[in-house]
């Protein structure tokens, strides 16, 4: 397996993943193609990084990841995605410690990431808590109602 940064080519691997990944809604895939396509185009200037996972010359995953605006040293993970055939085979840990170096590596002290309660997202809590993260706040009914948003946070 090969961590690195996403190229133009990697975007239809990419998409297709988000697309086969039942947790996310169909709006939530247009955000994250526009995200995509805000770093792809103009990476220095976007707020982004985004890394994939290449297996075999095929991309099996991606994080995306940014400096939060306006806060000293704080970053937040936006999205982390594994093909579903290919799950569980630390793919996720690994893209996520990728991107964890590179936020040390820029003096980064704090991680913040967002999640939904819904009972598809169980698996991807227990992930978050298998790395470290602990829940430092919950927005009852955010997205929807019985749809809380769990806010997770890492220090270094």
């Amino acid at each position: 397996m090969n961590i690195r940064p996403m190229i133009k080519k990697d975007k239809s691997a990419v998409m297709r993943i988000l697309k086969n990944t039942p947790e996310f809604t169909p709006p939530e895939v247009v955000l994250a193609d526009e995200v995509i396509d805000s770093y792809l185009f103009n990476p220095t200037q976007s707020g982004y990084f985004i890394l994939v996972a290449e297996i075999d010359s095929s991309v099996g995953g991606y994080v995306c990841y940014g400096p939060t605006p306006i806060t000293e040293d704080t970053w937040d993970f936006y999205w982390i995605a594994v093909d579903h055939n290919i799950q569980g085979q630390g793919i996720g840990r690994k893209l996520m410690e990728a991107a964890e170096e590179k936020v040390k590596q820029a003096k980064g002290r704090l991680i913040v990431l967002e999640t939904s309660s819904k009972p598809g997202y169980e698996k991807t809590n227990l992930f978050y808590q298998r790395l470290g993260y602990k829940e430092a706040a919950r927005i009852k009914d955010f997205y929807m109602i019985g749809d809380d948003q769990i806010i997770y946070e890492k220090r270094f």
